[in-house]
């Protein structure tokens, strides 16, 4: 989706005269996507430039961090009451010395003072949500001329630090998968041992032997096995599985992985 030039340009003039943000604070919203076994990050692409970079933005001084992480995720997916955690905060003293406002800005015909807040250092706290990109969606900033959803195994030039957020928000998702794959809801409230396979080997990135899957997860104790799913055909009928309504306070973390040998037993 385009936007005409002459409203990003008021757009952003509006934004940099404002004084209602707190200062050299940001947030950044790792946005996954998830469908038929493939996983995407959403990316905004920086007009007139080769790079890339997060949804994110500045914190208003009356709202919560959340709450900024929300609003960017609505104004990005026009959705709203989403999976949504904090899972980092960046901090590096280099992490915005790229100039990349300062060229963006410039080109738009906005000069601003070498001393205006938008070039000050920021610490940025990281979010990360998960939904279904296929029925999502998406709409670019005033920074912004375009989002796309990029697999995560092929990411193009970042801005930023944005490529270690990312990194680090897929490292967020694989060390709680327990838990947040039922606060995503991207499976249906009724699944079988199939589906649920599919979902791990995607957001873990690796490939595990059905029995033994079946076997680890259910000793985790966080499904209910219900009834079987019969289809009319030939084959066995599986059984169907929904969450346990405690999922969210498990602990386990890493339940299928290297470390634990469970794909090659």
């Amino acid at each position: 989706m385009k936007i005409i030039d002459s409203q990003i340009k008021q757009t952003l003039q509006e934004l940099i005269d404002t004084k209602n943000f707190v200062p050299q604070i940001s947030v950044d919203c790792t946005i996954f996507g998830f469908h038929n076994n493939i996983l995407k990050v959403l990316l905004l692409k920086y007009p007139e430039l080769d790079c890339w970079s997060l949804p994110g933005g500045f914190v208003f001084n009356d709202e919560d961090l959340r709450e900024a992480a929300a609003r960017v995720l609505y104004e990005r997916t026009h959705l709203k009451d989403l999976f949504l955690k904090q899972f980092h905060t960046f901090g590096r003293i280099d992490r915005t010395e790229n100039n990349i406002h300062r060229i963006l800005l410039r080109n738009k015909g906005i000069e601003v003072p070498n001393d205006h807040w938008i070039f000050n250092r920021f610490i940025t706290v990281a979010y990360c949500s998960l939904i279904d990109f296929s029925i999502t969606h998406t709409f670019p900033d005033s920074f912004n001329e375009t989002c796309e959803w990029f697999e995560v195994s092929n990411l193009p030039e970042m801005a930023f630090d944005h490529d270690r957020i990312i990194e680090t928000g897929l490292e967020y998702l694989r060390m709680n998968i327990n838990t947040e794959v039922a606060a995503s809801n991207l499976l249906p409230e009724k699944f079988t041992m199939k589906d649920l396979q599919s979902f791990y080997e995607t957001i873990l990135g690796q490939q595990f032997r059905r029995n033994n899957f079946q076997r680890k997860i259910l000793s985790l104790h966080i499904l209910d096995r219900l009834e079987k799913l019969y289809d009319g055909s030939a084959n066995k009928a599986p059984y169907l599985y929904k969450f346990k309504n405690n999922i969210h306070h498990s602990t386990n973390r890493y339940p299928i992985s290297n470390d634990n040998g469970i794909h090659n037993l």
